[in-house]
């Protein structure tokens, strides 16, 4: 018998009492494998679950990354050193190296240099990897088709959302990744708040990255978010709803190649025959 992995709140969702010991617990699994209700969920291989550390690790380095360029661009401000993106440049980090500072700002701004370029061939490295792995998963290479979408946010999505059979829907998916507005109605008035945030952190902070490139290249949804700017007066705002929609074109996307791929493979059967 193989192993059951469950989902723990539809699980405490489908026991009416509210004590709970842990031999109520253990009967009430029972009771839901025996009449098979268990709400059992996906678990990805050992293979996909190592792919996800890389992702993860890259994604939380260039965190970083972005951390220390703040921290020395706020040491550059503070001396009058407004460069912006060419503080990067070779001349605008001679110029950095170049102020002058108190010993203990003078040694932080040493060690943040330091540390960023280490970081840099690290993330170079981490990047090729996350190249490599996207353009060996078809549903990753359909997907960075949309613009905006790159191999990072590809292998998330796909690493992330596993098979589609999982969802019934789009709606299903912007829920799971927590991008559909939280609710709070009350007799017949419904009240629509932030969204819910469940799901996926990486992922969804993927998925506004990309939002904020598709809106700038994509005509369509460049047209919404300036739309949705202007009507709530909140970039932030447009932005989330932005990455809502780009969830639903991704869902929509690797659909139609899972149903492509099922025809295909149908008519190989028959020609077989």
């Amino acid at each position: 018998m193989g192993m059951n992995f469950g989902d723990a709140a539809e699980i405490r969702a489908a026991m009416v009492r509210k004590q709970k010991t842990d031999t109520r617990d253990a009967l009430h699994i029972l009771d839901l494998l025996i009449q098979d209700r268990f709400p059992r969920i996906w678990v990805p291989s050992a293979t996909e679950r190592d792919v996800r550390q890389l992702v993860w690790h890259r994604h939380k380095l260039v965190r970083l990354r972005t951390s220390v360029m703040n921290q020395l661009h706020a040491l550059a401000l503070g001396q009058g050193l407004c460069l912006r993106k060419k503080l990067w440049t070779r001349v605008g980090r001679q110029k950095l190296e170049s102020l002058a500072l108190d010993p203990w700002a003078s040694r932080r701004r040493r060690e943040l240099l330091e540390l960023l370029d280490q970081l840099d061939p690290s993330i170079e490295e981490l990047d090729r990897a996350v190249i490599s792995e996207a353009e060996s998963r078809p549903a990753a290479v359909c997907l960075m088709q949309q613009a905006g979408v790159g191999p990072v946010t590809a292998l998330a999505f796909v690493l992330t959302v596993g098979p589609l059979s999982r969802f019934a829907n789009s709606k299903k998916l912007v829920s799971y990744l927590g991008l559909h507005p939280s609710e709070e109605s009350s007799a017949g008035r419904q009240r629509l708040g932030a969204i819910s945030k469940q799901g996926n952190t990486m992922l969804r902070c993927l998925l506004v990255e990309a939002a904020q490139t598709a809106s700038r290249w994509d005509p369509e949804l460049r047209r919404d978010y300036q739309r949705l700017k202007f009507r709530r007066g909140n970039s932030g705002v447009a932005k989330v709803a932005i990455a809502r929609k780009l969830a639903v074109r991704l869902y929509s996307a690797n659909r139609k190649q899972s149903q492509a791929n099922q025809i295909t493979t149908r008519k190989g059967t028959r020609s077989d025959r």
